[in-house]
């Protein structure tokens, strides 16, 4: 049975060509009356969620309506079919007959209903069918609608609501005992890719035996309107105690996912993410996923906004809730492009017919970005001596990854920063050499000049800047006290990060100290090591006194050192945290006045996801936006976070608290045009998915546009993170990353 008007289904049918589905911003704002209309603005900082979502508005329009005689409640899909309409799925009701609504989405109101049959016109009710998931077939005649109480994929005319066909689902995914698949956990999520050549089905939860979070989302392949196959399935992880409620397929493998959970007298949790499925591969034959320590199995993920973040807008709730906004938002669904190149999202929250929860339409503008791509990578073998004394004769001789110290000159320990030169020339700066005071007092301090083959991947050095102290600027006693150059030593300085101010003189981010180390672009120091404002120091620190305790922790001093575009202000930042500091998270930036030789006394707070994350480096893209090295200590497949983060010291809050986007996942960069191979025997994390699975990610540099360059410290030669058993080369990469 059908409830609709000629003209209202007219409308709909003619509201799926792709001119229609683009959503004017006046549009938008009709459709949220709770908001004003500036909500729209996307500088306005009082609506958003994050750094990619703004809450436009939400209604309660349908809350606790009927129309046609049924009730409009259990809400479970959304399908955009035009502009400003829509049809919303119901799922399972006591014994009210299976139905999808036609809505109208701008000024939310139903407007027609079709109750779901079978074949022979019996009708689906809540007792055997549980409409989750929903796609509107080009055309506008015809849906697909999950049941997750098979679970089924099922077609239906929307003309009279019987069923005409339906698509292949795996034995293993049916509800036990039939299948592995748990009562009400089954295909919650369905989504098409825009041609419709690809359906993705999302199961709410794990199959019984691969644990809890580990889910498995069914590809189709087949055609509109046709007959699709089941063409693989894709491991996703979702955030403990969530489950997968709804994906929005975005082209080729890139889709939103939404995440929800509920926690009795808290309320509930709703998290969007842009999901990546580059280079993921098939799991069909995986027993259990609980088994699978690969993490590239996993489908990658990135946080657009939490929905408890965005802010309340006068919304009242029913029930307890982290933000009264919040509700059992089980729908969504993509719309127009905004101006600002902004899409709209719209949520549904499904009240399950609950007098404690709401029936609410909600609308955000985010921003979704293509994947980052692989432009190019160029190699510096790991035994690529330089000239130079013999090294590293302070090491044990027993070969480390199957290279013996000492060394037959100075080796290239990696990068640890990296600055333009003129062309395509670099200055890149390795660290102290072997890691510790003790060890690397054979290891001269240098900045090598070098040029990254694009081309053939091959990086070529052109000569050094040696660092120096022959006017006795540097306080305290270096390895070579008593020579004419002074040439510094790995065991005088550990040197991290460096900039280069307006006068062309050079700085250094030391660890040991921490110090700031101005030289000039010879490398010849100008004065005396800075050290930080506060007191802090590191126990390597030569100014640390007897008995006093050291706040900075070893090898946790200025990583990062950031220079402001005309030179006049530096902002280092620590790697990790102070010992004295409650927070863990914390890692303070400082600002640091060139001209006048010293610190301004300001301060910002930048918190990385976790305690024991770094900050690696860090560069100025623009005004005070700040593109950090954020990562773990991990290398080759324990490697889990490599990331590039964007901030912005303009927009702190009242706190000094930096915001924070992550730009680049690092370990999940696309490789369409195969630069990274063919792979070398034994290689980890090349391929159609690029990663950068090296431990020590330490230098990032914007080139402008969207492509940025970084490299790595390949700490040698402890690290074997691309090939085991083979001393990690540096690797210099650049990446294009679409709207940094």
């Amino acid at each position: 049975m059908v409830f609709m008007s000629r003209s209202d289904r007219s409308r709909m049918v003619r509201g799926v060509a792709d001119k229609a589905i683009l959503a004017s911003a006046a549009a938008v704002i009709l459709l949220v009356p709770a908001a004003p209309a500036h909500a729209t603005h996307p500088g306005n900082a009082d609506r958003a969620c994050s750094t990619e979502a703004s809450l436009l508005g939400f209604s309660d329009a349908l809350d606790k309506t009927t129309f046609a005689g049924t009730p409009v409640a259990g809400l479970s899909a959304l399908a955009v079919t035009g502009r400003d309409r829509g049809l919303a799925l119901v799922d399972n009701i006591g014994t009210t007959p299976a139905r999808v609504y036609s809505v109208h989405l701008a000024r939310p109101a139903i407007t027609g209903v079709t109750l779901l049959t079978r074949a022979d016109g019996t009708p689906y009710t809540g007792s055997d069918f549980d409409g989750e998931g929903l796609i509107a077939e080009p055309g506008g005649r015809t849906i697909l609608a999950s049941s997750e109480r098979e679970p089924s994929i099922r077609r239906f005319r929307l003309t009279d609501g019987r069923e005409i066909g339906s698509l292949p689902v795996p034995s293993r995914l049916q509800v036990a005992p039939a299948g592995e698949a748990a009562t009400n956990q089954t295909f919650e999520a369905l989504a098409a890719t825009p041609d419709h050549r690809v359906i993705f089905a999302g199961m709410e939860g794990a199959l019984a035996g691969d644990g809890a979070g580990n889910n498995r989302i069914l590809r189709y392949q087949g055609r509109a309107g046709g007959a699709y196959r089941v063409a693989g399935q894709l491991a996703y992880r979702t955030d403990p105690g969530l489950g997968l409620v709804e994906l929005v397929a975005l082209g080729g493998d890139q889709l939103l996912s939404v995440e929800r959970g509920f926690t009795a007298g808290v309320g509930n949790t709703v998290r969007i993410y842009q999901v990546s499925a580059t280079g993921a591969p098939d799991v069909t034959g995986v027993a259990s996923l609980s088994t699978v320590t690969e993490p590239r199995t996993w489908l990658g993920k990135r946080l657009i906004a939490d929905i408890a973040n965005c802010p309340p807008s006068g919304a009242t709730a029913k029930q307890p809730q982290p933000n009264p906004l919040l509700d059992n938002i089980e729908a969504a669904a993509l719309g127009g492009t905004l101006p600002d190149g902004r899409r709209v999202l719209r949520l549904l929250s499904d009240d399950n017919g609950s007098a404690t929860q709401v029936t609410r339409l909600y609308t955000l503008a985010v921003t979704i970005r293509p994947e980052a791509t692989l432009r190019s990578r160029a190699i510096l073998s790991a035994t690529a001596y330089q000239p130079g004394p013999v090294s590293g004769t302070q090491l044990p001789t027993a070969p480390v990854n199957g290279i013996s110290a000492p060394f037959p000159g100075q080796p290239v320990p990696g990068f640890s920063a990296v600055l333009p030169l003129s062309g395509n020339r670099l200055l890149a700066m390795p660290d102290n050499g072997f890691g510790a005071k003790n060890n690397s007092a054979d290891f001269l301090l240098r900045a090598y000049d070098i040029t990254p083959g694009h081309r053939h991947g091959r990086v070529r050095i052109n000569g050094f800047v040696s660092f120096r102290d022959p006017d006795r600027r540097v306080p305290f006693p270096i390895v070579n006290e008593n020579t004419t150059d002074r040439l510094l030593t790995g065991a005088d300085l550990d040197i991290e990060s460096l900039a280069r101010d307006f006068r062309g003189d050079l700085w250094i981010g030391d660890e040991f100290g921490p110090y700031l180390i101005r030289m000039d672009r010879t490398g010849k120091v100008l004065q005396a090591p800075i050290p930080l404002p506060d007191g802090g120091k590191s126990p390597q620190s030569p100014d640390l006194a007897a008995g006093e305790t050291a706040t900075v922790p070893a090898s946790r001093g200025f990583e990062a050192l950031a220079a402001s575009r005309d030179g006049r202000t530096l902002y280092p930042i620590l790697e990790g945290a102070r010992t004295d500091d409650p927070n863990q998270r914390r890692r303070i930036v400082y600002e640091f006045d060139v001209r006048g030789g010293r610190y301004t006394g300001r301060t910002w707070t930048f918190l990385v996801d976790d305690p024991s994350l770094v900050i690696g480096d860090a560069a100025v893209l623009d005004g005070r936006r700040l593109l950090l090295i954020e990562r773990d200590n991990g290398m080759g497949p324990q490697s889990l976070v490599k990331r590039l983060v964007v901030t912005d010291l303009d927009r702190a809050a009242a706190d000094r608290t930096l915001p924070r986007r992550t730009a680049v996942d690092l370990m999940r960069i696309a490789d369409p045009k195969g630069v990274s191979t063919p792979a070398r025997p034994g290689e980890y994390g090349v391929g159609e998915l690029f990663s950068f699975p090296l431990q020590s990610v330490e230098s990032v540099l914007p080139l402008g546009g969207s492509r940025v360059l970084v490299a790595n410290d390949n700490n040698f030669p402890g690290n074997d993170g691309r090939i085991p058993g083979h001393a990690d080369d540096t690797e210099l990469i650049v990446i294009d990353v679409p709207g940094l």
